[in-house]
Formats: C-alpha cells, structure tokens, sequence
C-alpha cells in the first residue's frame, strides 16, 4: 500500500495560524463532524455539553509544559547558547537540542540565568542531540520555572504574555515540551458543568516531545519514523473506560496524545489496563480503532502525522472535506486555534 504525503496536502492562507489565544478559553469556535456521514456543523467550544451526553467518558491528557527553552552563555568566554529541553534521563539530566551545536561538545559548561542554572555536555549523541547534567541550588524545576521560556511552536511569532496560557486547566505532570493543545479550551466551570450533567472524565499522561512538529519528510508515509513518547495510564483511567464501555457508553480523547495513548495500550496489549511505556504508535488511514469513539481536536498541519491520524478516525474524504470547510468558514489553525469535535 502506498499513502503519499502529498494526499494530506491543504492549502491554508497564513492569516489563519493563530497568534494569540482567545479569550476567554471556551470561547473558540468547534466544527462539529459527524465521522460516519462527515456532516460538518458549526458552534462554540462553551456548547460542547450540549453535544455529549450522560455515560459518556472524556479522557484528557494531564502533562504540564516546562519553560524548555532556555537562553544562556558559554562559561569561558561568554557566547551566547540556547538550550531546548526534550527528555528528562536522570537526576537533573537531559537530552535535549542546542544551537549552535558546534560550540556543545562534550565535557563544556554553560550558564543560565546568571549562574542559576549550570549545565555540562556529558554527550553527543548520533542525531545531534546533547545529554546535559544541570546543577543548581534547590529544585531544577524551580530554576527552571525561573529562567526557562515557553517553547512555542515555530509558526507561533508573537509573544506569550501570560505563560499558563499554554497549558491546560488540568495540567499537573511536568515533562512536556509542547502542550496537548486540544485540552486548552476548558474551563474549569467547564469541567464541572460536564461532571453534573454526567459525563466522566479521566486523565492519562504523555510526555508531548517536539517530534510533534517533525515534518514527514518521506513521499510515501509507511516510511515515517515515528518519534518516542513516555505516556501513564493510570489504572482509575482504564478501569473507567472498562466500565463505560461495558455500560454502551463513548469514550472521547481530548487531544491527539490522549488517542495516541488510549490506542497504543489497546493495540500492543490487546486491553486497557494499567500501563507506563514508550509509545511510536503512527496512526493512519486503514487504521482500525480499539478504544476510542469520539476526538476532540484542533485543526492540524497540512502533511502532518497528526491530520493523517484525524483522516484515519473520520474518514479521509470527511477530513480533508471538514478541513477546506473550516478554510473557507476562516477558523483559526493549530495550537491556539479553534477546536474540532469528531463523534
């Protein structure tokens, strides 16, 4: 079977990329898509209960996004460096991608935020990336909240004033280098209304690394390398999902991780149980779907993992349909965009 990249291909006026997050949270707009007819309708994110109903579970991804980004100094003679963390290896050690490479070699220290935070290049690793070991007075993380810049997505220019903007409500599990932007049009108001009416909601974590924006190079997409992502699934969240399913109830992932999650543990093992993992799951069109019965997501890259992963739950010609749709309706595109609901 061949699927090219190109076939994912959508032409999107760059007037459209969100710059900004509206405000407030639950006020964007939601293209409601039918996936089985691909019926597109129109409404806003402060409705969805009015589009779910009792029994149904949403499942949501709990990682919190470290300020990953960070400006500093080479310690011998002062040339500027910048770090971006992408996984957490150890004690106060990480990998992560700097620039400029050249001036990271191994056994080098560099300085953060006026000696706040200290690091020295342990390794080199075969694709660039360095292993670091930080040292600081007190909790890394705090430093970290401390000097560290939110690592926006690259089509994302303008400046974040308020950095919990970039994270969910429900954020709690520190790890992420880019948020599960599907999650951040809740309230907690929210929340709370879905709970009265009925609906269930859980929480499962993955860790979003950048792989999340590495564009699929290949022409044929089964030659994608998918990246690795650490993902939790606690065993309140399976067991949740056991029983909605057994009572005829939807489960709904908020956000592209969360599906990733779900269906990663439902393929490899055959059931949903407690599970912590590496997951590489590429889920594309001819996927057959174990667990999941609804999404609910923002509006991808063209050509992206994530649009093929969409086009696989709802149908390519349904997806590709909603996206010139949502085009010429002029929704806003990607991480502070306008949402998507797909039951």
């Amino acid at each position: 079977m061949e699927l090219l990249k190109s076939d994912f291909y959508y032409d999107l006026p760059e007037e459209l990329i969100a710059q900004t997050p509206v405000e407030p949270r639950n006020a964007s707009r939601m293209m409601c898509v039918d996936r089985k007819t691909g019926v597109v309708a129109h409404d806003h994110f402060y409705n969805l209960c009015s589009h779910l109903k009792k029994g149904d579970l949403l499942v949501m991804n709990d990682s919190r996004v470290i300020p990953a980004r960070l400006y500093g100094e080479k310690i011998d003679n002062g040339t500027f460096i910048e770090f971006l963390l992408l996984e957490q290896k150890g004690d106060k050690l990480w990998e992560i991608i700097c620039r400029p490479g050249k001036k990271a070699k191994v056994g080098t220290k560099f300085s953060f935020g006026g000696g706040r935070l200290i690091a020295e290049v342990a390794e080199v690793k075969d694709d660039g990336n360095r292993i670091v070991k930080f040292e600081c007075d007190g909790n890394f993380f705090t430093a970290l909240e401390d000097v560290g810049q939110m690592p926006l997505p690259p089509y994302i220019k303008e400046k974040l004033e308020n950095k919990e903007r970039y994270q969910t409500v429900y954020s709690n599990e520190l790890g992420s280098a880019a948020a599960p932007t599907a999650g951040l049009h809740f309230t907690p108001e929210m929340l709370d209304e879905l709970r009265a009416m009925g609906v269930k909601t859980a929480f499962v974590t993955l860790h979003v690394g950048l792989g999340t924006f590495r564009p699929v190079k290949e022409d044929n997409v089964l030659n994608h390398k998918m990246h690795s992502e650490h993902y939790h699934l606690p065993k309140e969240t399976a067991d949740l999902i056991n029983s909605t399913k057994a009572e005829g109830g939807r489960v709904i992932a908020v956000g592209t991780t969360t599906c990733r999650t779900l269906e990663s543990v439902a393929s490899f093992y055959g059931d949903i149980s407690e599970r912590d993992g590496y997951t590489d799951i590429f889920i594309y069109p001819g996927y057959e779907f174990k667990c999941i019965d609804g999404l609910i997501t923002n509006f991808h890259l063209p050509e992206s993992t994530l649009i093929m992963l969409v086009s696989a739950f709802m149908g390519y010609d349904n997806t590709m349909n909603a996206y010139k749709t949502a085009v010429e309706e002029k929704y806003r595109f990607f991480s502070f965009g306008d949402s998507m609901c797909i039951l």
